[in-house]
Protein backbone atom coordinates (compact mmCIF):
# COMPACT_ATOMS: atom_id res chain seq x y z
CA UNK A 1 0.00 0.00 0.00
CA UNK A 2 1.38 3.10 -0.73
CA UNK A 3 2.29 5.68 1.81
CA UNK A 4 -0.53 8.41 0.17
CA UNK A 5 -3.33 5.68 0.11
CA UNK A 6 -2.54 4.67 3.91
CA UNK A 7 -2.50 8.57 4.84
CA UNK A 8 -5.83 8.82 3.18
CA UNK A 9 -7.33 5.93 4.54
CA UNK A 10 -6.27 7.13 8.23
CA UNK A 11 -8.21 10.85 6.97
CA UNK A 12 -11.35 8.64 6.05
CA UNK A 13 -10.75 7.07 9.74
CA UNK A 14 -10.62 9.61 11.84
CA UNK A 15 -12.94 12.22 10.77
CA UNK A 16 -15.72 11.30 11.48
CA UNK A 17 -18.88 13.42 12.95
CA UNK A 18 -20.67 12.10 16.43
CA UNK A 19 -23.56 14.31 14.94
CA UNK A 20 -24.74 15.87 11.55
CA UNK A 21 -27.17 18.42 10.64
CA UNK A 22 -27.57 21.37 8.98
CA UNK A 23 -25.42 24.11 11.26
CA UNK A 24 -22.68 21.33 10.70
CA UNK A 25 -23.04 21.25 7.12
CA UNK A 26 -22.67 25.16 6.90
CA UNK A 27 -19.67 24.89 9.56
CA UNK A 28 -18.14 22.55 7.53
CA UNK A 29 -18.36 24.63 3.91
CA UNK A 30 -17.62 27.65 5.97
CA UNK A 31 -14.59 26.65 6.83
CA UNK A 32 -13.26 25.39 3.70
CA UNK A 33 -14.79 29.13 1.74
CA UNK A 34 -12.21 30.73 4.46
CA UNK A 35 -9.74 28.11 4.01
CA UNK A 36 -9.78 28.80 0.23
CA UNK A 37 -10.22 32.31 0.62
CA UNK A 38 -7.52 32.68 2.33
CA UNK A 39 -5.24 31.11 -0.44
CA UNK A 40 -7.11 32.55 -3.57
CA UNK A 41 -8.55 29.07 -4.25
CA UNK A 42 -11.00 29.21 -6.82
CA UNK A 43 -13.32 26.00 -5.82
CA UNK A 44 -16.57 25.25 -5.88
CA UNK A 45 -17.71 23.44 -2.88
CA UNK A 46 -20.95 21.47 -2.15
CA UNK A 47 -21.84 19.68 1.43
CA UNK A 48 -24.59 17.25 1.18
CA UNK A 49 -26.87 14.50 2.85
CA UNK A 50 -27.75 12.12 -0.09
CA UNK A 51 -31.68 13.40 -0.06
CA UNK A 52 -30.54 17.39 -0.64
CA UNK A 53 -27.73 19.83 -0.61
CA UNK A 54 -26.98 22.19 2.48
CA UNK A 55 -24.16 24.06 1.58
CA UNK A 56 -22.92 25.30 -1.90
CA UNK A 57 -20.09 28.18 -2.89
CA UNK A 58 -18.76 28.94 -5.91
CA UNK A 59 -15.84 30.89 -6.22
CA UNK A 60 -14.30 33.67 -8.78
CA UNK A 61 -12.59 31.47 -11.31
CA UNK A 62 -14.81 28.45 -11.41
CA UNK A 63 -16.70 27.15 -13.95
CA UNK A 64 -20.15 25.08 -14.63
CA UNK A 65 -17.77 22.32 -14.88
CA UNK A 66 -16.76 22.31 -11.53
CA UNK A 67 -20.87 21.86 -10.59
CA UNK A 68 -20.59 18.73 -12.90
CA UNK A 69 -17.25 17.84 -11.56
CA UNK A 70 -18.59 17.62 -8.24
CA UNK A 71 -22.07 16.38 -8.98
CA UNK A 72 -20.26 13.20 -9.99
CA UNK A 73 -17.75 13.04 -7.55
CA UNK A 74 -20.32 12.78 -4.70
CA UNK A 75 -21.84 10.21 -6.72
CA UNK A 76 -19.03 7.80 -6.20
CA UNK A 77 -18.45 8.46 -2.52
CA UNK A 78 -22.30 7.81 -2.34
CA UNK A 79 -21.91 4.41 -4.51
CA UNK A 80 -18.18 3.31 -2.88
CA UNK A 81 -18.71 5.02 0.37
CA UNK A 82 -15.27 6.05 0.61
CA UNK A 83 -13.04 9.34 -0.81
CA UNK A 84 -12.67 9.93 -4.43
CA UNK A 85 -9.25 10.60 -3.99
CA UNK A 86 -9.04 6.80 -2.42
CA UNK A 87 -10.64 5.70 -5.21
CA UNK A 88 -7.61 7.17 -7.56
CA UNK A 89 -5.06 6.18 -5.64
CA UNK A 90 -6.61 2.25 -5.01
CA UNK A 91 -7.49 2.12 -9.69
CA UNK A 92 -4.00 3.41 -10.03
CA UNK A 93 -6.06 6.28 -12.22
CA UNK A 94 -3.71 8.40 -14.18
CA UNK A 95 -4.81 11.92 -16.13
CA UNK A 96 -6.42 9.79 -18.94
CA UNK A 97 -8.12 7.08 -16.96
CA UNK A 98 -10.97 9.11 -15.35
CA UNK A 99 -13.71 6.48 -15.79
CA UNK A 100 -14.82 3.56 -13.48
CA UNK A 101 -15.19 0.66 -16.20
CA UNK A 102 -18.14 -0.46 -18.26
CA UNK A 103 -17.49 -2.81 -15.72
CA UNK A 104 -18.82 -1.43 -12.80
CA UNK A 105 -21.65 0.00 -14.70
CA UNK A 106 -20.32 3.49 -14.01
CA UNK A 107 -20.70 5.89 -16.58
CA UNK A 108 -18.18 8.56 -16.82
CA UNK A 109 -21.44 10.78 -17.28
CA UNK A 110 -22.09 9.97 -14.27
CA UNK A 111 -19.34 8.77 -11.96
CA UNK A 112 -15.63 10.18 -12.31
CA UNK A 113 -12.02 8.97 -10.71
CA UNK A 114 -10.84 12.20 -9.49
CA UNK A 115 -10.02 13.41 -5.76
CA UNK A 116 -11.92 16.08 -3.95
CA UNK A 117 -15.30 14.07 -2.63
CA UNK A 118 -15.10 12.73 0.86
CA UNK A 119 -17.68 10.75 2.50
CA UNK A 120 -19.13 12.50 5.64
CA UNK A 121 -19.58 9.59 8.48
CA UNK A 122 -21.25 9.77 11.50
CA UNK A 123 -20.39 7.59 14.28
CA UNK A 124 -23.00 4.78 14.44
CA UNK A 125 -24.38 5.53 11.27
CA UNK A 126 -21.77 5.36 8.94
CA UNK A 127 -22.07 7.30 5.57
CA UNK A 128 -25.09 9.90 4.85
CA UNK A 129 -23.37 12.20 2.77
CA UNK A 130 -20.54 14.15 1.06
CA UNK A 131 -18.37 16.79 1.25
CA UNK A 132 -16.85 17.66 -2.49
CA UNK A 133 -14.76 20.34 -3.54
CA UNK A 134 -13.75 21.29 -7.23
CA UNK A 135 -11.27 23.10 -8.76
CA UNK A 136 -7.49 22.89 -8.02
CA UNK A 137 -5.52 19.92 -8.80
CA UNK A 138 -7.39 16.76 -7.42
CA UNK A 139 -4.77 16.05 -4.57
CA UNK A 140 -4.93 19.35 -3.60
CA UNK A 141 -8.92 19.22 -3.95
CA UNK A 142 -8.84 16.64 -1.79
CA UNK A 143 -6.76 18.40 1.22
CA UNK A 144 -8.72 21.63 1.37
CA UNK A 145 -11.91 19.25 2.38
CA UNK A 146 -9.24 17.59 4.81
CA UNK A 147 -8.41 20.51 6.11
CA UNK A 148 -12.04 21.51 6.84
CA UNK A 149 -12.81 18.78 8.26
CA UNK A 150 -10.06 19.07 11.04
CA UNK A 151 -11.31 22.39 11.37
CA UNK A 152 -14.51 21.43 12.12
CA UNK A 153 -14.04 18.40 13.88
CA UNK A 154 -11.09 20.00 16.20
CA UNK A 155 -8.51 17.87 15.00
CA UNK A 156 -5.06 17.85 14.68
CA UNK A 157 -4.26 17.58 11.14
CA UNK A 158 -0.84 15.30 12.45
CA UNK A 159 -0.45 12.22 9.86
CA UNK A 160 -3.16 13.23 8.19
CA UNK A 161 -1.18 15.61 5.14
CA UNK A 162 -0.63 14.45 2.06
CA UNK A 163 2.49 15.63 0.20
CA UNK A 164 2.10 19.01 -1.58
CA UNK A 165 2.74 17.49 -4.77
CA UNK A 166 2.65 13.84 -6.12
Amino acid sequence: MSDSLAIVIEQERRLVFRAFDEAAAFELGAAIRAIALAEDKGVVCEVRLWDRPLFYMALPGTTADNVEWVRRKANVVRRYGKSTYRMVLEKGAGPGNRALGDEMNAPLSDYVLAGGGFPIRVKGAGVIGAVTVSGIPEHLDHMLVVRGLCAVLDIAQDGLVLPESL
